[in-house]
């Protein structure tokens, strides 16, 4: 008796999730169905300057004419290679220095100074170098996207590791597990929000890596397309590579917001 009021129960919270999630993506779809319309009026009533603002209509007419002439999907995958292969690379390797900081708190106090420093420093004062040290190519971009991303990826794991329940760790060592068996088995499964929340930020730093290599050596992608935009004062152009840029980042978040799902039990 108690299983088929537990099911019911449990069929009824499924059910109400399934309907919020229905109503939350409804608003999210009417919130930019209302703002692109807003968007159009005000500029073919003239409220806002269509040349300095742009309009939904010139942006789906750039769009059009970058696909015509063969440069916007080579634009997209230019960009999309760099910030995914960035992406990629600072994760893993930032995720396995917060291991390894983790393992032994002797490197952790010898370096933490000079990550919060490299933390701090700002990125593109190292556009020059990065240039001279790689050329001005895709080596250079990815090296951009992958130093504003692995800092932050280091600082937020090491911050989920260390968290772990003291007690936990405290009676794993009274059984007699090494710290391997603790990492594994307690490390991990309770840095698994923290890691899904390290993607979701990495997303968005991944993005401004490439985009930012780009604006200095690019010859191609969607950043370049918004450096020459700008120069030649083609603003629609301007306003279509951003457009693009929400729409992929936009696309990888939804992605690890899926993963998510799979991964971490959000409580009933």
């Amino acid at each position: 008796m108690k299983k088929n009021n537990y099911s019911k129960k449990h069929l009824e919270y499924l059910k109400k999730e399934k309907k919020n999630s229905l109503v939350i993506i409804s608003i999210q779809i009417l919130v930019l169905v209302f703002f692109l319309l807003l968007w159009e009026l005000l500029t073919r009533f003239n409220f806002v300057d269509s040349f300095l603002f742009s309009s939904p209509s010139r942006i789906y007419n750039t769009t059009a004419t970058l696909y015509s002439s063969g440069e916007l999907f080579t634009h997209i995958f230019t960009t999309l290679y760099e910030t995914i292969l960035g992406f990629l690379i600072a994760t893993s390797l930032g995720i396995l220095i917060a291991v390894i900081f983790w393992w032994s708190s002797f490197l952790r106090r010898v370096f933490e100074p000079y990550i919060v420093v490299l933390n701090s420093l700002p990125k593109i004062a190292l556009g020059p170098l990065i240039i001279i040290w790689f050329g001005a190519g895709t080596k250079a971009i990815v090296f951009m996207t992958v130093l504003v991303t692995i800092i932050v990826t280091i600082i937020n794991m090491l911050a989920g590791f260390i968290q772990a329940d003291e007690d936990k760790i405290l009676l794993l060592k009274s059984m007699g597990a090494n710290k391997w068996k603790i990492f594994t088995n307690l490390i991990i499964p309770s840095s698994l929000p923290v890691f899904v929340s390290t993607l979701k930020i990495n997303v968005g730093m991944s993005w401004i890596g490439s985009i930012m290599g780009e604006y200095l050596v690019s010859r191609q992608g969607i950043g370049y397309l918004i450096v020459y935009g700008g120069q030649v004062f083609k603003l629609d152009l301007v306003m279509t590579g951003t457009v693009i840029l929400c729409l992929l980042a936009g696309v990888m978040y939804f992605l690890v917001a899926f993963l998510e799902k799979k991964l971490v039990r959000k409580p009933k």
